[in-house]
């Protein structure tokens, strides 16, 4: 990011003033007092040999004119961000959250726009990995109204990818949606990029949980044969993950679980821990699928990826799809006490949120008291399913919802209530 010359002007212009000097004196041998006067104001853009020069005159360090701190200061900074940095890739939300604050706080950082872009950008991703949608929303918004045109393009489409997220998980898909097309469908359609496959990708899980599959499709198919194109690690994992996410959504399993494999391989040569751990969980619920026999070591992987993302800067509605998936392999494994435990833990994770997920933990719970055959808890969960189904937005998953209320029901012996389950399924996607 450029360094604003008004601030260095304005720095130098104190500094001057304060050694008692004149713009002649300053000046005086080697530049003229009208070259230092349209240094001061901003109109003049001094050469790094102009600014060690003047430091040198003012007894002050090449640091200081720059960024308003010293080096020392710098390093201080710098030293925090890594702290902060490791905090939240290590899993300790709270510890990271708390440095992000102290450092957006402080008044020195203003001038660093590097230092300071990294310091809210980490702030909003430990306010999503502690489940604070709205804080960290917020705070994107307001990086993106703040920094503009300061931040690189690919800054810009970080703070993206990251905004769309978490508007997804709190479940404001239209607001997901337009924020990706923004960059990726405006007037002038940009050349991929490992970012912009990512962004892409985004795109493809919010047009997903719209229940927009056909425009899925296409664009997944688009983002697949860029990133073949481009040929690098980030955009393969990028357009395969995801890629694998559509294929179960329409059935077509085994090739959900070959994209999930290779977005795996590629990812465990050179990827980061949380993306990692994601990205795993996904190609062994993939296997799972595919293979119901392999239950039981499709159980030890989960609950390594259950240990990574605790270890990373995941967030909640990560580690809640970890505990979903672990309930269905023990459903499967008939272990119904483990399979509610996980299906409670799941719905904890994600109980002041507004996203489908919660909905999906209290239908497993509904699920697994009828099979352990405990019909009363089995109501509860359901009646509390029904209270987050009218939350959910996209029709598609609201009525995948109420499809398996009815199904429940139907265990439950409850003929009226799973036909009019049914019928809500039906009137969800407009039948």
């Amino acid at each position: 990011m450029p360094v604003s010359q008004d601030l260095v002007g304005q720095r130098i212009k104190t500094i001057r003033r304060q050694r008692g000097m004149s713009q002649a004196q300053l000046a005086h041998p080697e530049l003229s007092d009208s070259y230092v006067s349209l240094i001061e104001s901003g109109k003049r853009t001094p050469t790094t040999a102009v600014l060690e020069l003047l430091a040198g005159k003012l007894d002050c360090s090449l640091s200081y004119l720059v960024n308003g701190v010293t080096t020392e200061q710098l390093h201080e900074f710098e030293l925090e961000l890594g702290y902060a940095r490791i905090a939240l890739e290590n899993g300790a939300v709270t510890e990271a959250r708390m440095r992000y604050t102290n450092l957006v706080a402080d008044k020195n950082l203003t001038g660093l726009t590097r230092l300071r872009f990294e310091a809210e950008f980490g702030l909003a991703r430990a306010m999503e990995a502690g489940g604070d949608l709205d804080a960290a929303i917020a705070t994107l918004n307001g990086l993106r109204a703040a920094a503009g045109d300061a931040m690189t393009p690919e800054q810009h489409i970080t703070v993206t990818i990251a905004l769309s997220r978490c508007y997804r998980e709190r479940g404001d898909l239209s607001a997901a949606v337009q924020v990706c097309e923004q960059i990726l469908l405006g007037p002038v359609r940009p050349a991929w990029s490992d970012e912009l496959v990512e962004l892409g990708s985004t795109l493809l899980g919010a047009y997903m949980l719209r229940g927009d599959l056909l425009r899925a499709q296409h664009w997944s198919a688009e983002l697949l044969a860029a990133a073949d194109l481009l040929g690098t690690p980030r955009a393969t994992v990028a357009a395969c993950w995801n890629g694998s996410a559509l294929a179960e959504a329409i059935g077509r399993t085994k090739d959900a679980l070959a994209l999930a494999q290779r977005a795996l391989a590629v990812h465990s040569e050179n990827g980061d821990p949380r993306n990692l751990a994601r990205v795993r969980l996904s190609c062994t619920y993939q296997r799972f699928l595919l293979l119901p026999h392999e239950a039981r070591s499709c159980r030890e992987a989960l609950h390594r990826s259950r240990r990574e993302l605790a270890e990373s800067s995941a967030g909640v509605a990560d580690r809640a799809r970890c505990e979903l998936d672990l309930a269905h392999v023990e459903l499967a494994l008939g272990d119904f006490g483990q399979a509610i435990a996980h299906a409670r833990k799941a719905h904890d994770l994600v109980s002041s949120t507004t996203n489908g997920l919660g909905a999906d933990a209290q239908l497993l719970l509904a699920g697994a008291y009828a099979m352990a055959d405990e019909p009363v808890e089995a109501r509860t969960a359901l009646d509390a399913a029904r209270r987050w189904l009218e939350q959910v937005t996209p029709a598609r998953r609201a009525a995948q919802g109420w499809r398996t209320v009815a199904e429940v029901l139907r265990k439950l012996q409850d003929g009226p209530g799973s036909v009019a389950a049914y019928q809500r399924a039906l009137v969800s996607v407009g039948l």
